[in-house]
């Protein structure tokens, strides 16, 4: 029996990283919000590794906080280790990694969210959405509450259609044996979205206490100590260590004579798993010739001894399990707390999505993380937190946000989905975004603060000290830029000392630091400010003069790009009206519907040629509209 059980401006499916993110966005900008659950004991849960950042990923999270977003103050809170990586590269690729205390991060979250304003956090299973006329307007749940609202986002993670495979075995099951949403997954199907299968895995986790560390390598957090919140002020200094191990001979052994036992070479999984993150099986078969690889044993908090053992991501039966462990150095007497597993599930194809995320299929409604075929908590809080804040600005009438590929790593993550699709879970790479210089770990807040602020998520405190650092910074570069350093005695004995071909002139002290053996703090030796200079901003003056020349290049190329950016394609545009376009074009562009001609030049299957014709076309202004019967 149903029951109208409320009204909300936003409603969320799912408390995972991107329900959290979407949820509070809502709120926080004014919407009044709905949460809705099937287990409130696992919000912001961590089903996999217990850890967050990295290339590209790490730079996702600053993103995320620099537009207000809250998984890195809540990271920040609750780690047990962090460490920079990639240190001794350029400034593109270095990023933060964090161990959470997955326990912590969880118990935290939730907190955030019972203490919001304007959100209310329910425990429920959400069966149906209320549609009508192609426009969604509420929820209903098992127990037939009937919640109305002017926007729906789903946030429904790895929970659609969920199964667990371990060897022979294939059960109906969410992640970490939770309710699995069943009948939600049937009906995006009768609504006409088109779902697709895929598989992510875990690895086992073993009993802390039973593992030899004495044959292995200790990984340490670093000594100095970090945050991802750029308002973070606090730091966690006593951090726990990791433990570096490899597979052995014995291991390899181990895989090959049980493969024919393995849901993945048996055909049981039918879903594609994601490349960049094999399971062990599959890499001893695809790497044959390495003798071993990497596994590094991860503690899941300060108060339990569980241990993530990272790399023997595994689905092989349980009974083979025990033997797979104890063959890895530092494992031979660990005691198996719970089997790694692989689970399938349904995910919308994501190029039934607009960039803001809302869905073509149905008006109003808006889907964010795994359920748009993403892996990873960053790119499931980052959809999140665009998907919340595009859905409360519906709700108050307000244009949409949708962030470019030059703007943010999130831009490159969600125009990737929406434009290109993805045939396997898919996870943010450096790689995949072309003007990485532009989008680094260290300038997330000089990038984004303003338009959070102007969305409404950055407070006019915070606001008010990044002018400040932004003004040090200019005014700091506009300095140096100002001053001559001559070739004293002093200035040659540094230059020398740093292995550095003499100056025969004067030089800006700028075009000095542009040196690759010269550092902020050497030209703060030869001309040393009067006033005393944050780290933050000295950080920012180095790779800003350093690599010049560089960001000039891509902000040309950012240039450039705006320009077919600018030139727009009306949603309702008649593909089938416009002559010599290819026809896997038509059919590609009919599938996308691009917003702008850059977004159809970067659709698969679309050519120059295509592009050149469609320009000529929208030129000419007549363009003919498809009519909705």
């Amino acid at each position: 029996m149903q029951y109208e059980a409320g009204n909300y401006d936003v409603i969320v499916i799912g408390a995972g990283h991107a329900g959290c993110e979407a949820g509070l966005a809502a709120a926080r900008i004014g919407a009044k919000t709905l949460m809705i659950t099937i287990n409130l004991d696992m919000v912001a849960f961590m089903p996999c590794n217990p850890s967050i950042g990295g290339p590209a990923k790490g730079n996702v999270v600053r993103e995320i906080d620099a537009l207000g977003g809250q998984i890195a103050k809540n990271l920040d809170k609750t780690h047990i280790q962090m460490r920079m990586l990639n240190t001794g590269k350029g400034p593109a690729v270095r990023a933060l990694r964090a161990q959470a205390d997955k326990f912590m991060y969880q118990h935290e979250m939730k907190k955030t969210l019972e203490n919001e304003p304007n959100l209310t956090l329910v425990q429920g299973m959400v069966e149906q959405l209320i549609v009508e006329d192609g426009v969604c307007k509420g929820v209903i749940t098992k127990t037939g509450a009937v919640f109305r609202s002017k926007a729906v986002v789903i946030t429904t993670g790895t929970f659609l259609r969920g199964e667990i495979i371990i060897g022979e075995l294939k059960y109906s099951s969410g992640p970490n044996n939770q309710q699995p949403s069943i009948k939600l997954a049937d009906y995006l199907k009768e609504l006409g979205f088109e779902l697709v299968r895929f598989k992510t895995g875990t690895p086992p986790r073993v009993n802390g206490k039973t593992i030899d560390y004495s044959k292995t390598e200790i990984q340490p957090g670093d000594k100095t100590p970090h945050a991802f919140s750029y308002e973070t002020t606090e730091y966690i200094t006593d951090q726990l260590p990791c433990w570096l191990t490899y597979t052995s001979k014995e291991t390899h052994n181990i895989i090959e004579k049980n493969l024919h036992r393995s849901p993945m070479y048996s055909g049981m999984i039918k879903g594609k798993g994601p490349r960049y993150c094999p399971s062990v099986e599959d890499k001893i078969v695809r790497f044959h010739d390495k003798p071993r690889h990497q596994i590094f044993l991860e503690p899941e908090g300060r108060n339990t001894e569980e241990v993530y053992v990272q790399g023997l991501s595994t689905s092989l039966p349980e009974d083979v399990q025990p033997h797979l462990i104890k063959s890895v150095p530092g494992l031979e007497n660990a005691q198996m707390m719970r089997p790694g597993y692989a689970i399938e599930y349904d995910a919308i194809i994501p190029t039934q999505l607009w960039p803001t995320l809302e869905t073509k299929v149905i008006k109003n409604l808006y889907s964010a993380g795994q359920i748009n075929g993403t892996s990873g908590y960053e790119e499931a809080a980052a959809q999140g937190l665009m998907a919340g804040i595009n859905a409360a600005r519906y709700v108050f009438n307000k244009e949409a946000i949708i962030l470019s590929r030059s703007e943010a790593y999130i831009g490159v993550l969600i125009d990737d989905l929406v434009t290109k699709g993805t045939s396997e879970p898919y996870r943010l790479l450096t790689s995949r975004a072309e003007y990485r210089l532009l989008l680094r770990h260290d300038n997330a807040d000089l990038r984004l603060t303003e338009l959070g602020y102007k969305i409404g998520l950055i407070s006019e405190e915070r606001y008010k000290k990044f002018k400040l650092k932004k003004a040090a910074i200019e005014k700091e570069i506009k300095r140096l830029r100002s001053i001559i350093i001559k070739p004293s005695k002093e200035a040659q004995a540094l230059v020398q000392q740093q292995g550095g071909s003499p100056l025969k002139d004067g030089v800006r002290a700028s075009d000095l630091l542009k040196r690759p053996e010269m550092t902020y703090a050497h030209i703060q030796k030869l001309a040393p400010s009067d006033i005393e200079i944050d780290k933050d901003v000295t950080e920012q003056v180095e790779i800003q003069i350093k690599y010049e020349g560089y960001i000039d290049k891509s902000l040309q190329q950012v240039e450039r790009l705006k320009k077919m950016e600018d030139k727009k394609i009306p949603e309702d545009i008649d593909y089938d009206a416009i002559s010599g376009i290819a026809k896997e074009a038509r059919h590609n562009l009919k599938e996308v519907r691009p917003l702008s001609i850059a977004q159809a030049s970067r659709i698969s299957g679309v050519n120059p040629a295509d592009i050149s014709i469609l320009l000529v076309y929208l030129e000419q202004g007549r363009i003919a509209r498809v009519t909705n019967e």
